[in-house]
């Protein structure tokens, strides 16, 4: 499997700690509000990674944070050390309190994911739910803080407890290098705070404001207060994970200062060089060519797409089309177009179905067994390995698109192409599609089964149904109404268009 490294900034071979174990640590929300599509490129992006390593027969241990404090207001005008905490700017908007907020929109955020038929992180934490909450692991920041002093690369200000780069890099370490800034150096910031030795300095503990009563703070050996930003991935990460970073995912935006800080805190603290082996990164989304925010409007989250009629899927198709790291450009056209796509994919999916009864899927194994050699072109093109049942690293076959840097959007191209196929039998097509969708993550065979029921229309609605039409050439509105009532009393829908009756499973 080759992966593009952003630490290197070229595509590698993807060699993991310890062999055919990998641990992926993905960046999570922010949750003071809805999360906005932009990110969910991001977390589905990780949900593809994750997806593709188990297709090639890894053992992964995932984590994704949650960041319920320490994320400021000033991250988005250059520096995370200023402004005001997002979960106490969300309390005062909306009357409750950082916790309550923080799970509101968890609960929110934990919805969406599944209905994006998105993978859970696998690793036991403290919160039970699977996800790394930051105000879970406040003993763990705050004991990374203290090793990183005890090392000198700390320092204290009126507001807080630093990390300090130029005694980072006296030490022979290099900060930055990660950063897509040409250089990340003094007065690269918007903001600039005169205490600081540095301006490339960040907070590692922030000191509650004087005379005032956070609703999130804690004791520390400094002072009362809570934690930076950074320090929540550092300190989960390896306190999760330990040695074995492997991955760590997240979007582009966080590769200039968050990411750079984390490497310095993590390294700083536990010497261990590099403290992640591969860094991967998506791209931005865009909306109408243009870029995406709260201020223009734009900002759609899944609430916005589904009271528009979509579904979370439609989304998730959409950014199957795009490879990861190039701008993918979201219109409403785009995503209808996605929708048209997919529906056709789920129709044809669900006649497969039908014409293979109650026969089984077979598995990979099953599909290479026998002599019948139908589709194995398409496994091998997707990324069975054709020497191996799935093994990994293996193979010195070209084309495949799972490993090479993860090109999910050939895949896809592969499944309409195989659909397409009239040599391959009904049910060896169908196996091979489902197996392939271990990585797209489309939900093929839960939605196939809902597609199916929505084409079995029971001999009562049918004859109803007559009727209704029958009712509507003699332009009898009322009788047509009275039979639409009785169709839906019995948990069907009707959608008129023309002279047709589209009828379905309400």
């Amino acid at each position: 499997m080759k992966l593009y490294n952003t630490l290197s900034r070229k595509i590698e071979e993807f060699i993991p700690t310890a062999e055919g174990k990998v641990g992926v640590y993905a960046c999570g929300p922010t949750v003071y509000d809805f999360v906005q599509i932009g990110n969910w490129r991001t977390y589905i992006l990780s949900d593809l990674l994750v997806r593709t390593l188990k297709y090639l027969g890894y053992d992964v241990d995932y984590v994704m944070n949650i960041t319920d404090v320490g994320h400021l207001t000033g991250d988005n005008e250059g520096d995370a050390d200023t402004g005001e905490d997002r979960l106490e700017k969300g309390a005062r908007r909306e009357g409750k309190t950082a916790q309550e907020i923080a799970k509101f929109y968890a609960e929110d955020f934990k919805k969406s994911f599944k209905s994006l038929n998105m993978l859970s992180p696998n690793m036991e934490t403290k919160s039970g739910d699977g996800f790394t909450w930051a105000t879970d692991y406040i003993d763990e920041q705050i004991k990374m803080v203290e090793k990183i002093e005890k090392k000198g690369f700390a320092y204290p200000i009126s507001d807080g407890i630093y990390f300090d780069t130029q005694a980072y890099e006296a030490a022979g370490n290099t900060y930055g290098e990660l950063s897509n800034l040409d250089q990340i150096k003094a007065g690269a910031r918007v903001a600039e705070n005169p205490e600081k030795k540095d301006p490339r300095d960040f907070a590692l503990w922030k000191f509650s404001p004087k005379g005032e009563k956070r609703h999130m703070e804690w004791e520390s050996p400094w002072e009362t207060g809570f934690p930076g930003w950074h320090i929540e991935c550092s300190a989960m990460s390896c306190d999760l994970l330990g040695n074995r970073i492997d991955i760590h995912v997240g979007g582009e935006d966080l590769r200039s200062t968050h990411h750079p800080n984390e490497i310095a805190q993590a390294e700083a603290a536990t010497g261990k060089k590099p403290f992640v082996k591969y860094w991967v990164h998506g791209a931005f989304l865009k909306v109408d060519g243009g870029r995406m925010g709260k201020s223009l409007g734009n900002a759609y989250t899944l609430h916005d797409l589904e009271k528009r009629g979509f579904s979370p899927l439609d989304l998730r198709y959409f950014f199957l089309i795009g490879h990861y790291r190039k701008p993918l450009n979201f219109t409403w056209e785009a995503l209808e177009a996605a929708k048209k796509g997919r529906e056709k994919l789920m129709s044809q999916i669900a006649s497969l179905k039908e014409e293979i009864g109650d026969k089984k899927i077979l598995s990979f194994r099953e599909l290479m067994s026998d002599n019948d050699t139908s589709g194995v072109s398409y496994g091998l093109q997707f990324g069975y390995n054709s020497e191996y049942e799935l093994g990994y690293g293996n193979s010195d076959e070209e084309d495949r698109v799972v490993e090479e840097d993860l090109g999910i959007s050939r895949g896809l191209a592969i499944v309409w192409d195989l659909l397409a196929d009239k040599k391959v039998p009904a049910l060896r097509k169908l196996s091979w599609i489902l197996n392939f969708d271990q990585v797209l993550g489309l939900g093929l065979e839960e939605e196939a089964k809902k597609e199916k029921e929505k084409l079995v229309v029971p001999e009562e609605i049918t004859k109803l149904l007559i009727k209704r039409k029958e009712a509507r050439v003699n332009k009898d509105w009322q009788k047509s109404d009275e039979l639409r009532t009785q169709v839906e009393k019995l948990g069907f829908k009707i959608e008129d268009g023309g002279e047709e009756q589209k009828v379905s499973k309400s």
